[in-house]
């Protein structure tokens, strides 16, 4: 998963952020100022920063700037200022999106894995797994090379299993992870639903493995 830089002062908003980042795998630093945040991007070169508009010695468009100078690690604010006029302002200055507050944790999850799909180069665009081929580039999914009609859902669990291969996942991991763009609320029944046709579909493999009480992992 990703490294990332979260510069925000407010500590109740910096410890939620952390631990749901933390949860489904990224590795987060944090900074409560503008001079920690170039400090720190200097010193940890993330792949992706979640950025306050307000701080207390500077604001977030001199940062968002000064890091656009400096490579072209993607940027999403998250703030308060809530206006068309702000928003427009924070994407012309290079902003990949822009969050805000308060904001969901799980949608803010997946605004950062969409914008990290959209800018971090992929290694080959098939994933293997015993006898399941996934094409990402061409959203298809074989299994002994005969095509598996999956739904978007049932793609998606796949998807994220099969992206963190022979690691397990929580339940809560998962249902993080799924939460789509729109918000639109995956329960925990829905994923117990989504994995028995899943399984299905692809002929029972043996490499989707369940451990009780915990959650999933993809094995191959």
């Amino acid at each position: 998963m990703a490294k990332i830089l979260l510069v925000e002062d407010d500590a109740d908003i910096t410890f939620a952020v952390v631990m749901g980042l933390e949860r489904v795998g990224h590795q987060v630093c944090t900074v409560g100022t503008e001079a920690g945040a170039k400090e720190q991007y200097k010193k940890e070169k993330p792949e992706l920063i979640l950025l306050d508009y307000n701080l207390p010695d500077g604001s977030g468009d001199s940062v968002c700037r000064w890091i656009k100078e400096q490579g072209s690690a993607p940027i999403i604010f998250l703030t308060v200022r809530d206006e068309e006029a702000d928003v427009v302002h924070g994407l012309e200055l290079g902003a990949d999106d822009y969050i805000t507050k308060p904001f969901s944790l799980a949608i803010l999850i997946s605004r950062v894995t969409a914008v990290l799909r959209r800018t971090t180069p992929e290694q080959g665009t098939c994933l293997h797994c015993g006898a399941i081929t996934l094409d990402r580039a061409a959203t298809r999914v074989t299994c002994g090379g005969v095509p598996a009609a999956l739904t978007a859902q049932e793609y998606r669990l796949l998807l994220v299993l099969m992206e963190h291969k022979n690691q397990t996942l929580t339940r809560t991991q998962l249902l993080e992870m799924l939460w789509d763009a729109d918000g639109k609320f995956v329960s925990d029944n829905t994923l117990t639903a989504t994995m028995r046709r899943l399984r299905e579909k692809l002929g029972y493999p043996d490499c989707i493995q369940t451990l009780r009480g915990i959650g999933y992992r993809i094995e191959g």
